[in-house]
Parts: C-alpha cells; sequence; structure tokens
C-alpha cells in the first residue's frame, strides 16, 4: 500500500469514482485537495461522451474542483484525435448529442445531417437525445460500407442505485445484429488513452496510477497500458463481478476515501 504514495499521475475516472451524478462521494473534495498541496498530478478520463469539454469542467468547478483541459481527457477527444490522424477535416455523420457534434466541428470535422452525402465515418457516441431515425440513417450507412467508430464501448450508463441506462456499446450492438458489422472502438479500455497522456505529462509508467469503478474499461485501460490500477466499489462494479472478471486490479477499495487515507 506504500507504493500508492509514491503515485505521481493520478488518473481518475468520474462518475462512479469521485462522484455520483452531481454529488461528490464522502472525501472526493478532500483527496482533490491533496493531490494539489503535495504537487501531485491529476487527469479525469471519462467515456462519457455526450457532454461537452466545457460542460464537465463546468460541472468540476461547480462541486468545487479546480480542473482546467490539463486536468481533463474524453473519449470524445480521443476519437478527435483518432480521425485526424486519419483524414483531417472529414465529413462525418454522428449518432451523439447536440454537444459531442460541437466539439467535432469545433475540431474542424465536417459535421452532417443527410446521409447522402459522401461520408468518411460514421461516429456513434453516448446518445442521450438518441431516436430510432439515428439508428436507420446508421444501417444505411453501414450498408455502404463506412468506417464505423464509436467513442466508447461501455454497455450502460450509472443513473441511479441498480439503475443503468444503454450506454454506446449497447447501441452499436444494435447496429452489429442489424447489420454484422463492429465497431472500432475508442475510449477507454485502449491503451492510447493513457499513453497520449504519459506522452503530454512527461510521466512514466511507474509514476501513474488509475482509479475507476469498471472493470471492462477503467481497470483494462490500466492494465492494456501497463500503469497501476486501483477499483473503487463505489460505482458499477460489485464484489461478484470482481470475482467472474478477467480484468484483476492491483487494489480494490471500498471508495476514494479508502485511497486519501493512505496516501495522505
Amino acid at each position: 500500500m506504500n507504493k500508492l504514495k509514491d503515485k505521481k499521475l493520478f488518473l481518475l475516472d468520474m462518475d462512479g469514482t469521485i462522484y455520483f451524478e452531481n454529488t461528490l462521494f464522502p472525501y472526493a473534495l478532500e483527496f482533490i485537495d491533496l493531490l494539489n498541496n503535495t504537487k501531485r498530478e491529476y487527469v479525469f478520463l471519462t467515456n462519457n461522451s455526450s457532454k461537452s469539454c466545457k460542460v464537465y469542467l463546468d460541472k468540476l468547478n461547480k462541486l468545487g474542483i479546480k480542473a482546467s483541459m490539463d486536468n481533463l481527457f474524453t473519449s470524445s477527444l480521443a476519437t478527435i484525435y483518432y480521425l485526424n490522424n486519419i483524414k483531417k477535416g472529414a465529413t462525418i455523420y454522428v449518432v451523439g448529442t447536440k454537444a459531442l457534434k460541437e466539439e467535432f466541428k469545433e475540431s474542424g470535422f465536417n459535421v452532417v445531417e443527410d446521409i447522402h452525402h459522401d461520408i468518411d465515418f460514421l461516429v456513434v457516441g453516448y446518445d442521450n437525445e438518441l431516436n430510432y431515425q439515428k439508428l436507420v440513417d446508421a444501417v444505411h450507412l453501414l450498408k455502404r460500407d463506412v468506417p464505423f467508430i464509436a467513442t466508447n464501448p461501455d454497455l450502460v450508463y450509472p443513473a441511479g442505485k441498480d439503475l443503468f441506462y444503454p450506454d454506446c456499446g449497447s447501441f452499436c450492438h444494435m447496429l452489429e445484429v442489424a447489420t454484422g458489422r463492429k465497431p472500432f472502438y475508442l475510449g477507454k479500455p485502449r491503451k492510447e488513452m493513457i499513453e497520449l497522456i504519459l506522452d503530454k505529462k512527461g510521466y512514466r509508467k511507474e509514476e501513474t496510477i488509475l482509479i475507476g469503478d469498471r472493470l471492462y474499461t477503467d481497470i483494462a485501460c490500466g492494465i492494456n497500458a501497463g500503469v497501476t490500477t486501483a477499483l473503487v466499489l463505489s460505482g458499477e462494479t460489485n464484489e461478484e463481478d470482481l470475482l467472474t472478471s478477467p480484468f484483476k486490479p492491483d487494489y480494490v477499495f471500498d471508495s476514494i476515501k479508502d485511497i486519501y487515507d493512505i496516501i495522505k
């Protein structure tokens, strides 16, 4: 456990780890304050592509957490970087929220609503504004062999105690059943989510820890990238899931408070 005190970069999931909806978990704020006061760095990682970076930063700041773009990396940003490396300014059809579409537009992509355009990529995100027409449009594009990109593989979104809503992975499963096409998933658990941050920040893997509440995205991401992982049981995962999962974290804690108590 003492090795946790030596970590210099903390990669933090948000919903289910630091807060639930609009409520901070106990000692989450003290944990962030401790990182700031001890000159440790932190970056919030999220697979939730339904909100813009500005919305996330506003939410964190309203909750009392100091955060800027240097402290945030989302699956939508990972998707933008990935597509920019293939074709800058590509024409894309987005099954996603208005906020996600705006992020792509602000990054120079040509976001279209009419599938009769010459479309370079179909991008599917966590769309809590989803309607049936978007799915129908996506099916037509997939039948035209348009490359299929998904911001994240999460099957469900935590909406309350023992309450989950369909997430991006579930939408993509519907499309796969309808067309036989599988997407290329970005976001966690792809190791690139972490490698991009390490390159930017200049930290080594052994100086880094990822803390999250999902085994198949958060913990898998840390394992894939070769960094230390800590699971908190304050979100999606329970102890039964842990027993049956192939993704085994280095540490398991009830909540962020337990980690705070160790590193303070």
